[in-house]
This record gives C-alpha cells, sequence and structure tokens, in this order.
C-alpha cells in the first residue's frame, strides 16, 4: 500500500468515540419515548383524552425512527471498503433526508388533525384533568431530550443525530399542541387546540423540508459555502512551492468534506520533490481544517485550466 493509500485508508477508518456517543444519545432517546409512549397510552385512555392517545402513537413512531438512526449510524461509523473507498458516510445523509421526510409527514398530520378538530368543536370528548399533566410532563421530557441529543449532536457535526434531535423538538411541540388542546377546552376555549397545532405544523413542516433539502444537497455533491472554499484556497496556495492552484472543488459526505485540488508547481523540480510539495500541501489542509476527510491533489508544471 502506497504511503497516500495508507493515509486516505486511516482517514476514513471510523471514529470509535463518535460512534459510541452518537449510540449513546440514540438509545437515551428511545428509553424516554418508551416511557412516554406508555404513560401517555395509559392516562390518555383513563383521562378520555384522544388527543393524548394519538401523541402517544406519535412517540411511538419515534422509538422507529430511532432505531432506523442506530442503524444508519452503525453504517455510516464503517470504514471504507472497496465498495465504499471514501467510507459509508452518506449512509447519515440518506438517514437525514428520511428525518427530515418524516418530520414533513409529522407536520403535515398535525395541521389535517387540526382541521379536523376546527371542524368539530362540539364533538371534542370531555378530558381529565390528568390528560394535561401527561401533556405537561411529555413537553418537558421531550424538550429537555432534545437539549441534550442537540448539544452531543452539533459537537460530533452529525447531520443526522442533528435531525433526529429536531425530531424531539418536533415531538415536543406537539406535546405543546395537546397541552394547549386540552388546558383550552378546560377553560372553555377549544378553538385553542387547533389554532395552536396548524402553527406549529406549519413549523414543524418549515423544519422537516429544509433538513431534506440540506440533505438533497449533499447528495447532489453540492459545494461548500464560497467563505469555506477562499480559506481551503488560502492554506493551500500559502504552501511553500505552490506557485498557483485552479479546479479547486469540495463536496459533503456526512459531517466531512472531501476537496479535490489542481496545484501548479515549478516545471524544472524532480518528480519526487513535487510529490512532496502536494504532500505538503494536502496536511496542511488536513491540519488546519478538521472537517476536511482527505484533499486529492493533481500537479500541473503549468496552469492548464487557461
Amino acid at each position: 500500500m502506497h504511503e497516500h493509500d495508507a493515509k486516505h485508508s486511516q482517514a476514513t477508518q471510523l471514529d470509535p468515540q463518535r460512534f459510541r456517543e452518537g449510540q449513546r444519545i440514540t438509545w437515551v432517546s428511545v428509553a424516554v419515548n418508551a416511557v412516554l409512549t406508555a404513560m401517555q397510552i395509559v392516562v390518555g385512555f383513563l383521562a378520555h383524552s384522544m388527543a393524548l392517545v394519538a401523541d402517544a402513537m406519535h412517540t411511538l413512531s419515534d422509538i422507529f425512527a430511532d432505531a432506523f438512526v442506530l442503524w444508519a449510524n452503525r453504517k455510516g461509523a464503517e470504514a471504507a471498503d472497496a465498495e465504499h473507498p471514501y467510507g459509508h458516510g452518506r449512509y447519515e445523509t440518506a438517514a437525514s433526508l428520511v428525518l427530515g421526510l418524516l418530520l414533513t409527514v409529522t407536520g403535515a398530520g398535525i395541521l389535517i388533525s387540526a382541521a379536523g378538530r376546527l371542524q368539530n368543536l362540539d364533538a371534542l370528548p370531555a378530558v381529565g384533568v390528568a390528560a394535561i399533566w401527561a401533556a405537561l410532563f411529555t413537553l418537558a421530557a421531550k424538550e429537555g431530550l432534545f437539549r441534550y441529543m442537540l448539544k452531543v449532536a452539533e459537537r460530533l457535526r452529525s447531520p443526522m443525530l442533528i435531525a433526529n434531535a429536531w425530531h424531539a423538538r418536533a415531538d415536543a411541540l406537539s406535546s405543546l399542541v395537546v397541552a394547549a388542546g386540552v388546558g383550552g377546552a378546560l377553560l372553555g376555549f377549544p378553538i385553542a387546540d387547533g389554532v395552536a397545532a396548524i402553527i406549529v405544523g406549519a413549523m414543524i413542516i418549515k423544519a422537516g423540508l429544509g433538513f431534506a433539502w440540506e440533505a438533497i444537497r449533499e447528495l447532489i455533491d453540492t459545494g461548500l459555502p464560497t467563505e469555506e472554499v477562499a480559506a481551503i484556497r488560502a492554506t493551500l496556495a500559502a504552501t511553500p512551492g505552490v506557485i498557483d492552484l485552479h479546479e479547486l472543488r469540495t463536496r459533503r459526505m456526512a459531517h466531512q468534506v472531501l476537496v479535490d485540488v489542481h496545484i501548479q508547481v515549478d516545471g524544472r523540480i524532480t518528480v519526487a520533490e513535487g510529490h512532496d510539495i502536494g504532500e505538503a500541501a494536502r496536511h496542511r489542509v488536513l491540519a488546519a481544517h478538521p472537517e476536511v476527510l482527505d484533499v486529492l491533489i493533481h500537479l500541473d508544471a503549468e496552469n492548464d485550466a487557461l
């Protein structure tokens, strides 16, 4: 194995710490959702709150979403192989797309449910006070889960885990809808549930479409923002021996970045010297930009872009 291949293989090995943390926060989410589902179903039936029971079904769906995240996190952490020389990070991207669509569907479901409640206000059943306490407890638990998951996900720079954290926030908002509905019914304002549901449903749809769009942008190899590309260009240009550079291209793969570039060196130096300059440029980018997974460098003796 060549030196560059060995370094590339090492760069695409799984990060055990990142994998463990990703698995841990998702298992925490599974445990919290399981407890909340059981509590919502029991209290919902005892307090005659169909909204709470419906929210329980929503929470149950999160367990299946978490199971999907666990699978995608495990696959995404696998090392590079012959079929996936750049690793399996795109599994996380695909998971982010699915979770974004799931958020969108959740928001649409809340909108449809709210519309139905607004059209049948007189048919809303009387609910017990226990339902609102259950809804408030669920709201607090979901918000706490969201803040914990988002903090870890942002530190790991995992779009999939960030999307899953925001999914927990969507659940907290749906619990807020239930609490508003139950509270409004107890205070004699049943319309409050429908109005709140429409507002929250629209917010969830916007968030879901945003995550889905970002995942699609990555899947079609959208480059980094202009300022980030400029920073990488400056790092390469500052490498001793680099006369100029062109055809600098970037693309994301989950939480990491791949870079391709042509660098111009003095045509009178030896191949070995040119190779050393290329490796120096590569290492400078990897050191200065931790999100970069690897840099593919093509050496030119002249600017072949002209």
